[in-house]
């Protein structure tokens, strides 16, 4: 059975991390290495810190500033963008994106990059992953001044994207922004089974959810 009808969607928006790229790096960035290299620069260890790492997470989670760069590294005075650098290496794209990418290019419908990601992350993936040209516009939360599990993201989305929330298709791998949309009105949610490739997959709700991008490609 067909994830979507493509005969009743005409723009496609598309979250980053978890969706596109996989959420490895992410999870490894927050839960491993910063850590460690928040530790290691107070003296102490990463077991030491983590209590500590969580709460401050918690606090701020589903917020712009749970998203941001320039807040987390004011909030734990480190170089988040350098510490980002050293293990950029395990940035990297899931499986059949970029064919679909290009499916959707080639059927003439309009391609959005919607994501929570700070304006900085985008950029040093877009860098390593060579998706930029795919787009014809990626909008970051923070530019919008809301995160996308606010209203307010999709009323602002929409006033620069001119879009019909009811022939729209949005792919993410978070629930509570799918849960955002779907209360905006968009009228075509796909969920992600498997954000991360090193963990189990995760609970996606009544939405209907890909095991990779093949599963979605449009037919042309």
């Amino acid at each position: 059975m067909a994830l979507v009808n493509w005969n009743l969607i005409d723009t496609v928006l598309l979250d980053m991390d978890g969706t596109l790229l996989d959420l490895n790096f992410d999870n490894h960035f927050w839960q491993t290495h910063l850590p460690r290299q928040y530790a290691a620069a107070r003296g102490t260890t990463p077991e030491a810190v983590r209590e500590e790492l969580i709460a401050k997470f918690h606090a701020r989670a589903g917020t712009l500033d749970w998203y941001s760069v320039d807040f987390w590294q004011t909030e734990l005075e480190v170089d988040i963008m350098q510490l980002k650098e050293e293990v950029a290496h395990l940035i990297a794209v899931h499986p059949h994106v970029v064919d679909f990418l290009a499916a959707v290019r080639t059927s003439g419908r309009r391609i959005v990059l919607a994501t929570n990601a700070h304006h900085k992350s985008v950029t040093l993936k877009m860098a390593r992953t060579g998706l930029t040209p795919h787009f014809d516009n990626i909008v970051s939360s923070h530019a919008l001044g809301a995160a996308k599990e606010e209203q307010a993201f999709w009323q602002r989305l929409q006033a620069i994207e001119p879009f019909d929330p009811a022939r729209t298709l949005l792919v993410d791998d978070a629930l509570p922004v799918l849960d955002s949309a779907r209360l905006y009105g968009i009228g075509h949610l796909v969920a992600v089974k498997k954000p991360d490739t090193q963990q189990r997959e995760k609970r996606t709700g009544d939405y209907p959810a890909l095991d990779d991008f093949s599963q979605l490609m449009p037919i042309l």
